[in-house]
């Protein structure tokens, strides 16, 4: 884990969203989300299918419009924004499903996520560093992205992401539909990244227990509302989260007795 659990509560959050609400047409997906995600940190949101998780990184990064609330980065207001002027701004927003671009090579996927930067010198480099992450992308760097295994599509989309050199990056569902120990690969990346290149990390996650293995503070979504959140330590010990997401429990699942503490640790 980074250092940034030790940084004190009185910090400026990098990123800052308050009181969120978002609509798929008539339908409320955000019910007054708020979070706080501190530069250097790395920040999970949980939660099941259908929870919001999506929609919130997808507010975020301006692809879905925010009804009400705010969101702000390094203290700027950035609701309302389109996606590309975010991505100049410094987030990185990686979507479930990866979605490289399937024609392109491994390297042109790459280069693709350089799009708003002029330095090309320093743009190799950087696809150079991103060859030193995933040294598998190095050896399939003239291979088509849409003939690559689904590992390798999620290092690729990770490091697309990189190449905007962002400040904060925005990966949802990394996990999905991987092995066990890709999953580990790809988190032990993450790791890496955020402690060697100081890149801060919203992470979207149903892995519980390896996304709390890897986070400094975590928040619970069910039903488009925060219902719980913690330091990553706290909710790892949390009876609710090791009964609901780790299956350590044998309590009472009946949906009335969901989340009937609904304890927090802000």
């Amino acid at each position: 884990m980074s250092n940034a659990a030790e940084k004190t509560q009185s910090a400026q959050p990098l990123l800052q969203v308050k009181n969120l609400e978002a609509f798929y047409g008539p339908v409320m997906a955000l019910r007054g989300v708020s979070i706080d995600v501190h530069e250097g940190s790395v920040v999970t949101i949980l939660g099941a299918n259908g929870a919001g998780k999506t929609t919130l990184m997808k507010t975020i990064s301006g692809a879905l419009a925010p009804r009400k609330g705010s969101v702000t980065l390094a203290g700027e207001t950035i609701d309302g924004s389109e996606p590309d002027k975010l991505v100049r701004k410094g987030i990185a927003h990686v979507p479930e499903g990866r979605e490289v671009f399937p024609f392109l090579s491994v390297e042109e996927n790459l280069v693709m996520g350089a799009y708003i930067r002029r330095d090309k010198a320093a743009v190799r480099q950087d696809i150079e560093m991103v060859y030193d992450y995933f040294p598998i992308l190095k050896d399939r760097r003239s291979q088509a992205a849409g003939t690559l295994s689904g590992g390798q599509q999620q290092m690729l989309a990770i490091g697309r992401g990189l190449m905007s050199r962002p400040s904060l990056m925005l990966l949802d569902e990394p996990s999905l539909g991987l092995s066990p120990l890709l999953v580990q690969e790809i988190f032990q990346i993450i790791r890496r990244l955020n402690k060697e290149q100081g890149v801060t990390l919203l992470l979207v996650e149903q892995n519980a227990q390896v996304a709390l293995n890897t986070a400094d503070h975590g928040y619970v979504l069910e039903t488009g509302r925060i219902v719980m959140d913690g330091t990553a330590e706290d909710l790892l010990a949390s009876d609710d989260i090791r009964e609901f997401y780790l299956g350590q429990s044998a309590g009472d699942d009946r949906p009335e007795k969901r989340w009937k503490r609904k304890k927090t640790w802000r």
